[in-house]
């Protein structure tokens, strides 16, 4: 069954959207936000009346001329068949438009069974090659929605896996404490600190007043238990550009003011963490990712005397040379916001070498509108990066998944409910040594819900493991809500490192039994609640010997 319609795509009131760069006087900034963005906001349950209202924002910060998106969107069932499709082109210059789609999904008209389904966005800039025109696929984007009244999902056990995980046969259950926080922020070190009255996108580099030392102290007042400052690494001369005057020693000093600014505060402050670090890289043709415990301020911009504007030149986009420095240093990475046309090594995106295997340890799966000037976790839009983060996986990556706001206004962590959980053994204290001990063994999850947990374990072991097995392997999805939350899907994928194929859907199950085919595997799960958000697992990585 398959239905598509045409939209005419309509100009509604410019909003800024996750990846646009517009400052509240509506003038363009020299920023790093520049590139066609796409993001997808629709209500996971329909109103009253069986109709919702979807809406697609897309912009192009400072484009010098109108651009055609073309875009298509697909209701998709979780094996990925297309029950339903959208599709349509629309003009976009520097100011962010958005497409409204008016569905009815009451069940009877809505042409699909009663249900949860995923919406997927996929959308481009139009070019043409010769007379021909062609699409460039840059964004994809997909959320769950409920279709009619589904079926209750499947029972499934509840988290005290989080407190009491399952242990191998003969060994020790471990216990674990679960911390919330956010890896993705920035301050007024970088294009960050920007007051909530006044803020609306991105700062121009240093120009707001607000620092680390602020945003420490606002994410621990609101209720998390770690903030990482993720300063734009070739914003420290205070420029978007390249400061042809900059003085590379305020530039390095102005670094390690921020690593200071967090070892003090971590040691008035014991039971929150204060982590400062880089976000390296730019987003046009290349790809942002922060490391998150590095000592030094890496970059290739140079003033007019010749002088590196950093401790350590690292060449633009030269992901290859980066990884080989992270490893040798020991600094551990997440991949940002990911797309299918970013980390390239040769030619070749989302491209695996070893070095980049053992530094990246977390991928950003969903992130919210990263210029909201909401503190009342009330930002409704969000993006979803789990088809860059699944390439990335089948590439070959180690990676867990994460969830961050990406924070330009001074509201560190609170403009939505969406975290990163990350599981620390019981009875050791949240410090710089065990967050890396546990980042290292991917024991990391990704949720919109706070309030909610997620693990999954295999045979018995901790997601984030990889081990040999041998027979059969039992996959057990473990789950806690709150207030009133329940899970309405459960979704286990299975993929294979270094195959770059296509993640599957392999269970809708919270326990799955099977004995895989000899040779390297990967699964994760991911569950929606009964609210539409959604929580993710970190996978597990097992090497099929015998059956």
């Amino acid at each position: 069954m398959s239905a598509t319609s045409v939209v005419s795509a309509t100009v509604l009131t410019a909003v800024c959207c996750a990846g646009a760069a517009v400052p509240s006087d509506g003038k363009a900034v020299e920023s790093d936000h520049r590139e066609f963005d796409a993001a997808l906001h629709t209500p996971f349950h329909a109103d009253s009346k069986g109709i919702r209202t979807i809406t697609l924002h897309f912009s192009y910060p400072d484009s010098e001329q109108t651009q055609q998106v073309r875009w298509r969107l697909e209701l998709l069932r979780d094996d990925g068949h297309v029950l339903k499709q959208w599709k349509g082109r629309q003009a976009l210059a520097a100011a962010p438009v958005r497409v409204a789609i008016r569905w009815r999904t009451d069940g009877r008209t809505a042409g699909v069974p009663a249900g949860i389904y995923r919406l997927r966005l996929r959308a481009g800039i139009e070019m043409s090659i010769g007379n021909t025109p062609d699409h460039d696929i840059d964004v994809e984007q997909t959320w769950s929605v409920a279709v009619g009244l589904p079926r209750p999902a499947p029972s499934i056990a509840r988290a005290p896996a989080l407190s009491a995980a399952p242990a191998p046969a003969g060994s020790r259950a471990t216990l674990y404490t679960v911390h919330l926080g956010n890896l993705h922020s920035q301050t007024n070190h970088s294009d960050g600190g920007g007051a909530l009255g006044r803020c609306s996108g991105s700062q121009a580099p240093q120009s707001a007043a607000l620092g680390p030392t602020e945003a420490y102290d606002f994410a621990r007042r609101h209720g998390l238990d770690f903030l990482m400052t993720s300063e734009h690494n070739h914003m420290f001369d205070g420029s978007g550009g390249t400061n042809a005057g900059a003085d590379p020693a305020t530039v390095k000093a102005l670094y390690q003011s921020g690593i200071h600014a967090a070892n003090t505060w971590n040691l008035a402050h014991p039971g929150f963490l204060a982590m400062y670090g880089q976000e390296w890289g730019v987003i046009d043709h290349g790809g942002h990712l922060n490391i998150l415990n590095g000592g030094e301020l890496l970059g290739w911009e140079r003033n007019a005397a010749g002088d590196l504007l950093a401790d350590t030149a690292t060449p633009r986009n030269d992901y290859a040379t980066l990884y080989a420095l992270m490893r040798q240093r020991g600094w551990l990475g997440q991949f940002n916001h990911p797309r299918g046309d970013q980390f390239a090594i040769d030619g070749k995106p989302l491209a695996w070498t070893p070095d980049g295997d053992a530094a990246m340890v977390l991928c950003e799966v969903l992130n919210s509108n990263a210029f909201s000037n909401r503190d009342d976790e009330s930002e409704p839009r969000h993006s979803t990066y789990e088809a860059g983060c699944n390439k990335l996986l089948e590439a070959g990556y180690h990676v867990a998944f994460s969830s961050n706001q990406d924070n330009h206004c001074a509201n560190w962590g609170a403009s939505s409910s969406n975290r990163t959980g990350v599981l620390i053994e019981r009875g050791d204290a949240l410090t710089a040594d065990t967050f890396v001990a546990a980042l290292t063994a991917r024991r990391v999850y990704a949720t919109m819900d706070k309030n909610a947990e997620l693990v999954l374990t295999a045979n018995g072991r901790m997601m984030g493991e990889r081990f040999d097995n041998r027979g059969r392997l039992t996959l057990q999805v473990r789950y806690a809500g709150r207030r009133g939350q329940r899970p309405a899907a459960i979704n286990v994928f299975a993929g294979v490192p270094g195959r770059n194929g296509e993640v599957k859907l392999l269970s809708r199950k919270a326990s799955t039994v099977l004995t895989p085919t000899a040779g390297a595997h990967f699964y994760y799960a991911r569950v929606t609640q009964n609210d539409g958000k959604m929580l993710w697992s970190a996978p597990i990585w097992i090497h099929q010997t015998r059956r």
